[in-house]
């Protein structure tokens, strides 16, 4: 494996402004953390706060657009413009300020492990037995995108959640349409897309269960789909560039970390086993105009220090795959570190790295 950052291309591969890649001046820019190329316009590339924790908001934003960063994926929790606590219009009113002098643009993440149940992870979800509970979870989804509106954000993103034990599919499958509908109802009056993500271990977890959920809502205009790369590394048929072509139609959101094979585990660039150049020239190909936000929710402990690194690395890898190159970004790619399959293949056992599936 390649250090963890380094971008290793094809020998006497060039930049798309002629610069060898192998150029001493890239490598030490690299070694500094600093970019030495824009990344192409049709990317756009942003860092979850929910790798931030550690950071208040307002310096968070302030760290993400020194960076370089076109936006963020904002999480709605306790320490980031908190949903429940009083005032949150006003709130949300400073942060849109914020974003403007900033010039960052923002999707609103409501993935909080416990921001509505201080004891459950993700609890009460849109699957739960209780319909009072499925309503609290609803209910921060409708909030969410009244925030989303306010902050002018191009998508709100939510998951399904894990299927209770003792539940059928067919009933956790009546539980979420149902739960559903009142936040489609919110989206359609707002003209804003709900981005709904497909989460190893819940019941929507595949690319596959985003079109069931579609078909039984009837389509609507403003369902559209989050799409994590680590997650189609981790188990989907399809390689994670195949993923993304098929699923351009939809694209209404993107979160992208390395991932490996089997294990539900979202890792800095150049610890998994993803090809990152592929991927990202499918993206672009795809015209797709949101962002795409790196997703580290497990390592806020080095936050700062890993935005820096995340924007370096995708900027080199966006510059080489649009320039026609191809090889290795850096992460695993040997014969004994199998990436996703480009063909339809068997989803692997999944290993999580934390109980019960969900959002590490």
């Amino acid at each position: 494996m390649t250090a963890p950052y380094e971008w290793s291309p094809a020998e006497g591969a060039s930049l798309p402004d002629g610069t060898p890649a192998a150029d001493p001046a890239v490598r030490e820019a690299s070694a500094a953390g600093a970019p030495t190329q824009d990344a192409p316009a049709r990317l756009r590339f942003g860092y979850g706060t929910n790798g931030l924790t550690d950071l208040r908001l307002d310096d968070a934003l302030g760290l993400l657009a020194d960076l370089g960063y076109s936006g963020v994926g904002l999480t709605l929790d306790h320490m980031h413009l908190d949903p429940l606590a009083p005032d949150l219009a006003a709130r949300t009113r400073r942060v849109a300020r914020r974003l403007d002098q900033l010039g960052l643009t923002v999707t609103v993440e409501t993935g909080a492990r416990y921001v509505l149940d201080p004891r459950r992870k993700h609890g009460p979800s849109l699957l739960d037995p209780d319909p009072q509970r499925r309503a609290e979870r609803a209910s921060l989804l409708i909030r969410a995108v009244q925030v989303a509106t306010d902050l002018g954000a191009h998508a709100v993103h939510c998951f399904s959640g894990i299927t209770p034990d003792g539940t059928s599919a067919e009933t956790a499958w009546s539980r979420l349409t149902d739960a559903l509908q009142p936040v489609l109802d919110a989206v359609s009056s707002a003209r804003l897309p709900l981005a709904v993500e497909p989460e190893p271990g819940h019941l929507l977890a595949t690319l596959a269960d985003f079109h069931h959920l579609r078909h039984l809502l009837g389509d609507p205009e403003l369902l559209g789909l989050t799409l994590d790369i680590g997650h189609c590394q981790c188990l989907e048929p399809q390689s994670p560039a195949d993923c993304v072509r098929a699923a351009a139609p939809w694209l209404r959101h993107v979160q992208i970390e390395d991932m490996r094979r089997g294990v539900h585990e979202h890792l800095p660039f150049g610890d998994g086993e993803i090809d990152f150049p592929p991927v990202l020239r499918a993206l672009a190909a795809t015209g797709y105009q949101g962002l795409t936000v790196v997703e580290l929710p497990r390592h806020s402990h080095a936050g700062p220090q890993l935005a820096a690194r995340s924007m370096d690395f995708l900027h080199r890898a966006a510059a080489f795959a649009l320039s026609g190159g191809s090889g290795s970004s850096g992460s695993a790619a040997t014969p004994t570190s199998p990436r996703a399959p480009s063909g339809p293949a068997a989803a692997p056992p999944l290993r999580e790295a934390s109980p019960r599936g969900g959002t590490p």
